[in-house]
């Protein structure tokens, strides 16, 4: 365990969940939350494949717009400007990966769904799932601050997107083009939707 001298807080970790602490020379012990591990036990996400992705912003808030007649067969998804942001960059972040594509998606006011498809041609050819989404997320956040900052997006709390994503392989015709269906049919169900908020 290292200290820092003059700290008013020192951290480390004990047994991966346990976090010890000095507070005004008073030692504190706090057992730390374990994170579940929502990836497939020994899944190379490396692998040539689909994927269905889910990200959710930090507290469902509804940063990127809002939906219209939701309680109609014509409902859609106004964006804002920070949702057109999110739309633009996913579309730059499909470009910026050799052999990676995305057969649908939609930016929805709290949350965003993708099919992400990756082909491999070798070894070193296409990025892991993980780098895929980190990137998005990375750089949506780096533009969200700044529009944060020049008072063109609404503010969030502590960050953007939930610190996770939810992902799905894709495994059959029939399974993306029932993902396919849900991604398109999104808006309409809206209200009830498990990421709505009012």
């Amino acid at each position: 365990m290292v200290l820092s001298v003059g700290a008013s807080i020192a951290r480390s970790f004990f047994n991966g969940n346990i976090a010890i602490y000095i507070r005004h020379g008073e030692w504190l012990m706090k057992e730390l939350p374990v994170r579940k591990n929502i990836r497939l036990k020994d899944y190379n996400y490396s692998n040539a494949g689909m994927y269905y992705v889910t990200i959710c912003t930090q507290d469902k808030e509804p940063l990127f717009g809002d939906v219209v007649g939701a309680d109609s067969i014509s409902a859609r998804v106004i964006l804002n400007d920070a949702g057109k942001m999110i739309d633009y960059l996913y579309q730059e972040t499909m470009q910026q990966f050799q052999n990676v594509t995305s057969a649908a998606y939609i930016v929805m006011p709290n949350h965003f769904h993708g099919i992400i498809a990756i082909e491999r041609a070798d070894m070193e050819s296409a990025p892991t799932l993980p780098i895929i989404i980190q990137s998005f997320k990375r750089n949506t956040t780096i533009e969200y601050i700044k529009g944060v900052k020049s008072g063109i997006y609404p503010p969030f709390n502590k960050r953007i997107w939930q610190r996770n994503y939810f992902e799905r392989v894709i495994r059959d015709e029939a399974e993306y083009q029932r993902i396919c269906r849900y991604i398109d049919e999104n808006p309409d169900r809206w209200a009830e939707d498990e990421y709505y908020t009012k």
